[in-house]
């Protein structure tokens, strides 16, 4: 009997007003939750024993209590947790993608002027990918982005780029003047590969055909980058 009393009121609902999340937000203001509390309201409700904030402090505690590795995980892994199904774990699937493009959509009217903004900039369309993918930025002469586009998704590690798609592509916005080029690793090593060495001097030497200026080529990896031209090697 005890028990089944203790499942009953260890919900959120039998918390004081002041104390449940959703409550908390409308009286306090977003800033006043914790992580797991803004996770609880995206949860909705936990199990019979455990209430949605006791469901989303599990989550966190399983991943080092990291907001950015909780958002890697897939519909598949977030099922795993009690008082996760599919249509929860979507959700926060959906939530922790919109936050990524929020971030890209600030910084789609402002100028690339570095390889810190570049990476910035590409990050929302590469980060949390368990394959390579090759994007271009396509830039105006004031280095405001024009559109960025995925050229090609591969495998593990490498996907195939083929340069007449990349300018075929970059022809086809009339304003474009420049390229940065971005792929990631999802092992997360930052050391170009040779074959990221020859497709970025190929493409460099194709540019000039095009009066087209490759400006740099960002390599993703985990949370950091590298930059060609500020590592020099970025072909002339």
């Amino acid at each position: 009997m005890a028990e089944r009393e203790h499942e009953k009121t260890s919900g959120i609902k039998s918390w004081s007003h002041e104390d449940r999340p959703r409550e908390k937000l409308l009286s306090k203001g977003k800033e006043a939750l914790t992580n797991a509390e803004l996770f609880a309201i995206l949860l909705g409700s936990g199990t019979t024993k455990l209430s949605a904030v006791d469901v989303a402090k599990m989550v966190l505690n399983e991943n080092n209590n990291s907001i950015n590795a909780v958002s890697k995980l897939t519909v598949k892994e977030l099922c795993k947790f009690p008082g996760i199904g599919e249509a929860k774990a979507i959700t926060l699937v959906a939530a922790a993608e919109l936050g990524r493009r929020r971030k890209a959509d600030i910084l789609a009217n402002e100028p690339i002027l570095s390889s810190k903004q570049a990476y910035e900039y590409v990050y929302p369309f590469l980060a949390d990918l368990d394959h390579e993918r090759f994007y271009i930025i396509l830039l105006n002469n004031g280095s405001r982005p024009l559109k960025t586009i995925q050229i090609s998704s591969g495998g593990v590690s490498a996907t195939v780029v083929d340069p007449k798609i990349v300018f075929r592509k970059a022809l086809e916005v009339s304003a474009a003047t420049a390229i940065i080029l971005a792929h990631n690793h999802p092992s997360g090593s930052l050391n170009p590969s040779s074959h990221d060495l020859r497709l970025t001097q190929r493409l460099v030497e194709a540019g000039k055909l095009f009066e087209i200026t490759i400006h740099d080529h960002i390599i993703v990896g985990h949370q950091a980058y590298y930059s060609f031209s500020d590592s020099g090697i970025m072909p002339k």
